[in-house]
């Protein structure tokens, strides 16, 4: 192993056609941003998908699948929310580029990795790296908040299940879910014991130099004027970070009256082997099953029911 080369960009050397997804839902993929445009400099045939909260049935974008919707700049619709067009516009408008993102609904796991399983076979995919805005994404079960579980863990769940060479995962945002009530003394324990399972592939901070930071910055921006009143508070605060921000900074409105938490650990990406992370899942088992959107969130409250007592607040002891 190289000291100057990532495990993780190790391990897409031999990748060719990667799908980076938002796992989280809503503005999760931008968070990936600066890998796509690191991963294409490379010369990496690089698609995005995401795990969206639009109405993507009240749209004109192409549906490939009963979840599944492929949504690109000319997708007409009359959403006040649809960050995935406005993204797919920014790249037409101002890097030249047919850039589609193809959309999830909310659902179970199992429609979920049917329709993961469809866009390995479309694309030829082989890797998929879910992208998680924050890190929320690798709690397992039993801590004393879950942040908001059901995306993320609908993400890993299906993509734990399908055919596809390689699974990775990448987390940008730490301290984050605090908002949420995650505990990060957990985060951290849980980088550990991926550690010791041979499923950490290193950590990247993200600076305002680097060309790729600049564009995810400029889509970002693009995308948040389309949508003034529903920007993305994950991204704004991450960005924040970059910009050298700390403490309770506050760049829109949208959390005025609450305190935030701007810190030198948001922009770093952490990487894992998906694999690792889904064993360590606690309820993996109760949501795999799981058809529905509505199923998958009754799967995770009944664990949590008898999942007693959970693991209390842990400070951070620096």
């Amino acid at each position: 192993m190289e000291f100057l080369k990532l495990p993780f960009f190790q391990r897409l050397e031999s990748s060719q056609r990667i799908l980076l997804a938002g796992a989280g839902g809503g503005f999760d993929i931008f968070c990936g941003l600066p890998l796509y445009f690191a991963l294409r400099k490379a010369g990496k045939e690089v698609h995005l998908a995401n795990l969206s909260f639009s109405a993507l049935s009240a749209t004109k974008a192409e549906r490939i699948s009963p979840i599944l919707f492929k949504v690109d700049a000319d997708t007409a619709h009359s959403n006040d929310y649809f960050p995935e067009a406005f993204l797919s516009s920014w790249f037409r408008e101002s890097e030249k580029l047919e850039v589609p993102v193809y959309c999830f609904e909310q659902s179970g796991v199992q429609p979920l990795a049917a329709a993961y399983q469809l866009l390995v076979e479309r694309l030829n995919l082989d890797t998929i790296v879910l992208v998680d805005g924050g890190t929320d994404s690798v709690m397992r079960g039993d801590e004393v908040s879950l942040g908001t579980p059901q995306e993320d863990i609908a993400s890993i769940a299906a993509v734990s299940q399908i055919q596809v060479r390689q699974k990775l995962l990448a987390c940008l945002g730490v301290g984050v879910d605090s908002f949420h009530g995650v505990c990060h003394s957990y985060f951290f324990e849980a980088v550990a014991e991926i550690t010791k399972q041979g499923g950490y592939l290193g950590a990247l901070s993200l600076a305002k130099e680097m060309p790729e930071v600049s564009k995810y910055r400029d889509a970002s921006h693009a995308v948040f004027k389309r949508m003034p009143l529903q920007p993305s508070i994950v991204n704004i605060s991450i960005l924040d970070a970059i910009d050298g921000n700390f403490g309770n900074h506050h760049s829109t409105d949208k959390t005025a009256g609450g305190e935030l938490w701007i810190n030198p650990l948001m922009p770093l990406y952490w990487f894992f082997n998906l694999p690792q992370v889904a064993e360590r899942v606690l309820y993996l088992d109760w949501v795999k099953g799981t058809e529905t959107f509505q199923e998958l969130g009754t799967a995770i409250e009944n664990f949590r029911k008898q999942c007693r007592p959970v693991r209390p607040w842990k400070d951070i002891p620096i």
